[in-house]
């Protein structure tokens, strides 16, 4: 039986997944702190983890259906099921497994819905910034004299 590999699979994936909640917090972080020169490179850093996490899972699918296919199983198990299938020390370690990888997603949850609203919030205050900067604004002209500019070309900062 492939309980062993599957096991080995969990623990990958256990490990994607607290890195995925890392780089969840760490985006959080870099939004309160206002620091949006970051935010591609923590959108690049969680997409990496996403995709470290969807293989492992790919493996882990693939070796769980080799147990199904060894057991008669119509289906694959779920994790539950299959920690009611294996015998001991995998039940128990299988249970394990299952609790913490419950634990972790409902973690990565919290923090992603955390991170919208944060992210929602920055967006807003962008917006209005740019409604606000629509009127006309007292500028110079290239003879130093003083003139209002409607609605002209405008220096913006690039983190606005």
């Amino acid at each position: 039986m492939g309980f062993s590999e599957v096991s080995t699979l969990l623990w990958r994936e256990r490990d994607a997944l607290q890195l995925l909640l890392f780089k969840l917090v760490e985006e959080q972080l870099i939004v309160s702190a206002g620091q949006t020169r970051w935010l591609a490179q923590a959108n690049d850093e969680i997409e990496a983890a996403l995709d470290q996490l969807r293989g492992t899972e790919v493996l882990r699918a693939a070796e769980v259906d080799a147990i199904a296919d060894e057991l008669g199983l119509i289906a694959p198990p779920t994790l539950a099921e299959l920690e009611a299938l294996a015998p001991e020390p995998w039940a128990t370690l299988f249970g394990e497994h299952r609790h913490a990888l419950l634990q972790l997603v409902a973690e990565v949850e919290g923090t992603t819905g955390h991170n919208r609203v944060l992210l929602a919030a920055g967006a807003r205050a962008v917006r209005q910034t740019l409604l606000s900067v629509t009127q006309t604004v007292q500028t110079y002209d290239s003879h130093g004299t003083a003139a209002a500019t409607p609605n002209g070309p405008m220096l913006m900062d690039e983190q606005a």
